[in-house]
């Protein structure tokens, strides 16, 4: 999820475990803590783009993780604030669920995480965009109500409590949609007599009112939407494999790791003589039906018996285009 809803996360979670002891030190600590995994970003500034996305959600946001440095982010913590009554033990218990809650999260994502490493375990719901204002922004209110309360004070503990009991609710809830969605998609399929071997369900950004559906279909991928607001048959739009453009590189070391990222639903595109590698998951940059470029995108940089990877940038002008255009399709065909 994105750092702000991660922050309201680790706060809430600092507030359960030792609000009461230290008041709003519990919600600043639970904060960093679930910040902490996130700087594995940071990677991506010393590793090339196929390493650095493998490592993206991985070691830092595992269970292994949480368990062998919450004592020691606890220790620090209780060097800073010993004149609090708390201990070592019960700061480094919040630390521990600060960093623990914050994968758990991801885990609803499209993305996934880790959160068995080392085992090559990807942990993926995908109920939840990594955006979504339904989740944060009633969590964030009950925060803040939480934060003028007095530590001791009854109200600050139920503020805590709704904020997290209605966030766990909705995420559950997403879980439930998601599979409404699914069982809409594949009534559609099955009434255009599309026979297929495995499909893959998202939310659309910023919502679980829209749904996208990736279908494998032998030599093409099927890509349909579906809002709750609907009123006509879902259509689907052909995407062809193209696998085959890779040639000599499909042995090479670093697309064998994207296709594992990519958990095989990838794209090959050619443009001008360019290969990219496209990752069918996270959907197309526009929603126009003619659209080719997909959000995450890899040119394929041949050098000398090896390959650079390079991701496509992102333009903001692209993500205002297609939040409108969501924003339009949200609310029905």
């Amino acid at each position: 999820m994105d750092s702000l809803t991660q922050i309201v996360l680790g706060a809430a979670v600092g507030e359960a475990v030792l609000g009461k002891k230290v008041g709003n030190k519990a919600m600043l600590y639970g904060a960093i803590a679930g910040t902490i995994p996130d700087l594995d970003v940071i990677t991506g500034y010393f590793l090339d783009t196929v390493t650095a996305t493998e490592w993206h959600r991985g070691f830092s946001h595992s269970i292994f993780f949480s368990v062998i440095f919450a004592p020691v982010f606890g220790w620090f913590v209780w060097k800073i604030n010993k004149k609090e009554s708390a201990t070592w033990k019960e700061w480094s218990w919040l630390m521990f669920w600060g960093l623990f809650t914050h994968p758990l999260l991801d885990a609803f994502t499209t993305w996934g995480t880790q959160l068995f490493w080392p085992f090559k375990i990807r942990l993926a719901f995908q109920s939840v965009f990594v955006i979504d204002p339904l989740y944060t922004v009633p969590f964030v209110i009950f925060l803040i109500l939480a934060m003028f309360q007095k530590r001791t004070a009854i109200k600050r503990r139920k503020y805590m409590k709704l904020g997290l009991i209605i966030s766990s609710v909705y995420l559950v809830l997403t879980l439930i949609l998601k599979g409404i969605a699914f069982q809409k998609f594949e009534k559609a399929l099955d009434e255009q007599g599309i026979v297929y071997s495995e499909m893959n369900t998202r939310p659309a950004p910023l919502n679980t009112v829209l749904w996208m559906a990736n279908i494998d279909v032998e030599d093409a991928y099927l890509m349909g939407e579906y809002s709750f607001f609907d009123s006509q048959p879902i259509s689907f739009i052909s995407y062809p494999k193209n696998h085959a453009l890779l040639g000599k590189w499909a042995m090479n070391d670093k697309i064998e790791r994207l296709i594992k990222i990519t958990e095989g639903w990838y794209t090959i595109t050619e443009k001008e003589g360019q290969l990219y590698f496209n990752d069918l998951r996270f959907g197309l940059i526009s929603m126009n039906e003619n659209e080719t470029q997909f959000a995450f995108s890899y040119k394929l940089v041949p050098n000398g018996e090896d390959l650079i990877v390079e991701e496509r940038p992102k333009f903001k002008r692209d993500a205002k285009r297609l939040l409108g255009a969501l924003w339009e399709r949200m609310w029905g065909n």
